[in-house]
């Protein structure tokens, strides 16, 4: 962003009025999705009893979502820029909590999976329009840091209301329960948003250009599958067939942007190192952290057979930890230097997943909260500073096609990261030696997931039973454990490469008001 970019914005409304509670109607909706993304590990268990989904369609309910999303979330991020940020906001809270009670009420896993995917069409809608109506209501750059900071913590809030709220539930309701808890904040959401959110728009959009929509979303999907299914399933010709069809299509994508008068994604953002520098890193933060994340709640509660709500509870420090350090994240990027402030963060979640490597099933309450509150303040720090960096580095009629691509960098490292470090995880986990006596049937199941092996156990007589268990929880402790090595080395080098690629880059300071 340039200075003359940053006068004009000073000349204008820079203390909007009532911008504290439009920010805190714009945390609802972070919760919204945050909350969403954390309790399906907690019910990941109770789906699997109940759903009976096969290992490939536990992994689709997880990252089906994280699909969707990241393959429309630019074309989100730019139809709020066309259509209004509001507008869209609370359209598609409607629709989040609409799609909330399909998933409650799923019957089969091929239903969870299509509900996930309609999920992640409307939550494409809400995350883009938050930062960029931020980006928009908050002109001072100081301001607009902390502001950037409490979202960041809401969604760290999040995630850790989602396991409290959710265990408690689990433990008394159904397993849809959780995901009715969408439809009160949904409510409240769009009811106060409708009187408090200033609406904001590019005043010069051009039209939406339908084909680039396809053609993300086609590019998005294939590749991120094609990724998946060679994990799983080793690199065949009809992978190699999906790959390329994805890769022609975010080709084809790009040139397209660089022709249309009024493109979908403005090519010039990438121009900017900052800008680039931190979507990179958000991408391969969340590729190295949440394939383990979302095996997290899995270990707690099937391996060292804790409840929901105790699981939940466990992993709260984290959340703790990335709520300070986002709303400290500002201040110390401008007292040391963005880089220092990212690179440190990252390397600090590195050495929390580094710490996951030595978990087992007697590891205690104390060791996983001091790993994962180290780990919550390390993606804290790092998380809020790039999204200021990428929201700062735009002029604010493009912040929701920049908030778009920050969020896709997020979501694409997420299904990434689940595809990949899932696929370790459930590779080894297959690999583990049943009792020669179980019975076909029960052994397959055995072997589909530790969910599946946990409820095959009940089944069988308990000198049956012990020892299959015994030998499905070390092999996915040793899963596990192995994802978290490889979590851990992607994350030490995303902050060495943050440390050259964020080199000169500073935050601004705040405007002088009159």
């Amino acid at each position: 962003m340039t200075s003359t970019d940053r006068r004009a914005e000073s000349t204008h409304d820079v203390r909007h009025p009532g911008r504290w509670l439009a920010l805190a109607v714009l945390v609802l909706a972070v919760l919204l999705v945050a909350v969403d993304a954390t309790v399906l590990g907690l019910a990941t268990p109770f789906l699997s009893e109940d759903l009976k989904p096969s290992g490939p369609q536990l992994l689709w309910i997880g990252d089906v979502y994280s699909f969707v999303i990241a393959g429309l979330l630019v074309s989100m991020g730019s139809l709020g820029d066309r259509i209004g940020r509001k507008r869209l906001l609370l359209c598609g809270a409607v629709a989040f909590g609409a799609v909330s009670v399909l998933n409650a009420y799923a019957s089969s896993p091929e239903m969870m999976i299509l509900a996930r995917a309609l999920l992640g069409v409307a939550g494409a809608t809400l995350m883009p329009s938050t930062l960029a109506l931020i980006r928009n209501i908050f002109h001072d750059p100081r301001e607009r840091s902390l502001a950037v900071g409490i979202w960041g913590a809401a969604a760290s809030a999040g995630a850790a209301v989602g396991p409290v709220v959710g265990g408690f539930l689990l433990e008394n309701f159904w397993w849809g329960s959780v995901f009715l808890i969408n439809l009160p904040v949904m409510a409240v959401l769009v009811l106060v948003g409708i009187k408090l959110l200033p609406e904001s728009r590019d005043p010069n959009p051009g039209p939406w250009d339908l084909v680039s929509v396809l053609l993300s979303l086609v590019g998005m999907v294939a590749i991120v599958y094609a990724v998946k299914e060679a994990a799983v399933n080793g690199f065949g010709l009809e992978i190699a067939g999906v790959a390329l069809v994805g890769v022609l299509a975010l080709i084809w994508f790009v040139r397209r942007q660089l022709t249309l008068d009024s493109p979908l994604l403005d090519m010039r953002l990438f121009h900017h190192k900052g800008f680039s520098g931190a979507v990179l890193a958000d991408l391969l933060t969340i590729l190295g952290l949440s394939g383990l994340v979302f095996f997290l709640s899995q270990f707690l509660q099937l391996v060292q057979v804790r409840s929901p709500l105790e699981a939940g509870l466990i992993e709260l420090p984290a959340a703790v930890g990335a709520v300070g350090a986002g709303l400290a994240a500002g201040y110390v990027a401008r007292r040391a230097s963005v880089r220092s402030a990212v690179a440190v963060g990252l390397a600090a979640v590195g050495a929390a997943l580094a710490a996951c490597m030595a978990i087992t099933a007697d590891t205690g309450v104390v060791a996983l909260g001091i790993a994962l509150f180290v780990g919550g303040l390390g993606a804290g720090l790092a998380f809020t500073v790039t999204a200021d960096v990428i929201l700062s580095s735009v002029p604010k009629e493009q912040a929701g096609a920049a908030s778009a691509v920050s969020e896709t960098a997020y979501e694409l490292g997420a299904a990434l990261g689940i595809a990949l470090l899932g696929s370790v995880v459930t590779g080894i986990y297959r690999g583990f030696t049943a009792p020669a006596d179980l019975p076909a049937g029960v052994s397959a199941e055995a072997h589909d997931s530790l969910g599946g092996a946990v409820e095959a156990a009940t089944r069988l007589p308990a000198e049956q039973a012990a020892p299959m268990l015994s030998a499905a929880r070390d092999a996915f402790t040793d899963g596990f454990q192995t994802a978290a090595a490889v979590g851990s080395s992607v994350l030490f080098a995303t902050a060495v490469a943050a440390w050259f690629l964020l080199r000169g880059q500073r935050l601004e300071e705040g405007l002088e008001h009159p």
